[in-house]
């Protein structure tokens, strides 16, 4: 079997891949290879013909093929070197990679270091066990996407949509462009989980129903038992049971699912990755390397990001730190612990480190439930270290706070709290 050898192997070109390349490159390393699954660079991104990406990372509004472009020219004059249509199979802790594609077949790669790229992929109906007949006309809302953007077709003429994730609302809006109509978009929350421009831009602009704390119960198939013809919803209590009574039933022939994101992991868990519980992503030092040395990760396969833009700065990081291990070797450092306090969904890095390159430390993180006006509180081993005072804090959208690696000096335990501003 033959072997390549490179200093940095990058699995994923999507949006975190591309940027992690560019990172490492800027940092001064001209080893790297990028692997990737499809038959082009951009991963998610191609299908994503809407704007709105690009506007932190380029001051510009840009479509997702647009945004993916950019990175890909800004590569083009450099040494990164690309294998597309290439399967990742197998990576192990001593950071070697078992690809395979029809062109080349079976191979491995042996690297100095690994930037774990690959992106998340869609829960399904299955995931979520939704009831009801198993027939054709069930597609998640990415899928769909993808037959509609790339592909060209139209998956359905009258839909209803589970979850108002961003991809379930932002498709809402294609459908009827495309001239299906969109019935309703239902969510089992009493919240949106998707960005507020969404919502306006998406749903209100066009007239579509959002039914909060509902569900789907049912799913019935037509006469010939080959496609769905009607979905039934249910309004559900505070346990999220529905409730008796509560069903309103919609003809239609299409139900599109968006109902969370899941990091696609396989691959760090073959390498032995530890993953955090809370994100399902991997566990972190605030240089994005994962509890594997020399191994980082970032992107969606690290936490699910809702802005393009953050995974790309998020990207370039971890390819600056892979440079950095390249060149210079893992450097020990003492480090601090960080955990999700009140309110809080997780806490991401998980580790860090008292001495590092870069003077400040970022800690990302997502609410649990949407809080009004509201204050963020960090604490060193329960003492407090500074109070944000924020307008409102909701899960659909990542939020941050900045420390200085000095003041971690002297603490075991890092902790941010969220909670309303009580009158």
């Amino acid at each position: 079997m033959k072997t390549l050898h490179v200093n940095l192997l990058i699995i994923g070109g999507g949006p975190a891949g591309l940027a992690a390349a560019y990172g490492a490159y800027q940092a001064g390393e001209r080893d790297i290879l990028i692997v990737e699954r499809d038959n082009r660079l951009g991963g998610i991104l191609n299908q994503c013909i809407h704007n709105g990406f690009g506007l932190h990372r380029f001051k510009e509004e840009l479509s997702g093929p647009e945004y993916a472009q950019r990175y890909i020219d800004m590569l083009k004059d450099t040494s990164v070197k690309v294998l597309s249509d290439t399967m990742v199979l197998d990576l192990s802790s001593n950071k070697v990679a078992t690809i395979s594609s029809f062109e080349n077949g079976l191979m491995k790669v042996e690297a100095k270091a690994v930037i774990l790229a690959m992106g998340c992929r869609e829960r399904s109906r299955g995931a979520i066990s939704t009831p009801g007949d198993r027939v054709a006309g069930i597609y998640t809302a990415g899928a769909a996407q993808k037959y509609c953007n790339i592909d060209g077709y139209l998956v359905g003429k009258r839909i209803v949509i589970l979850g108002s994730g961003d991809i379930g609302l932002i498709m809402a809006r294609r459908m009827t462009l495309e001239g299906a109509k969109v019935l309703a978009d239902v969510e089992l929350c009493p919240y949106s989980n998707g960005l507020a421009r969404n919502i306006a831009q998406c749903l209100n602009d066009f007239d579509i129903p959002l039914y909060l704390s509902y569900t789907v119960t049912d799913i019935i198939a037509d006469k010939d038992h080959k496609r769905v013809s009607k979905v039934v919803i249910s309004k559900v209590d505070e346990k999220r049971n529905p409730i008796p009574g509560s069903e309103i039933s919609f003809d239609c022939d299409t139900l599109l699912l968006s109902v969370g994101l899941i990091p696609e992991n396989e691959l760090s868990k073959k390498a032995g990755v530890r993953l955090d519980r809370r994100t399902k992503g991997a566990i972190v030092k605030d240089n994005l390397e994962t509890s594997i040395e020399g191994i980082f990760a970032c992107g969606n396969v690290l936490q699910v990001h809702d802005l393009v833009d953050n995974v790309s700065a998020e990207g370039e990081k971890a390819g600056r730190s892979a440079a950095e291990y390249i060149k210079e070797g893992e450097k020990v450092s003492a480090t601090v612990s960080s955990l999700p306090g009140e309110g809080l969904g997780y806490l991401c890095p998980q580790i860090l480190r008292k001495e590092g390159s870069e003077e400040n430390v970022d800690l990302f993180f997502r609410v649990r439930t949407p809080l009004k006006q509201s204050v963020l509180e960090v604490y060193g081993d329960g003492k407090l270290l500074k109070r944000i005072p924020k307008i409102r804090l909701v899960p659909s959208e990542m939020e941050s706070v900045r420390l200085k690696r000095s003041e971690l000096a002297g603490l075991k335990e890092v902790s941010v709290v969220a909670k309303e501003v009580t009158r």
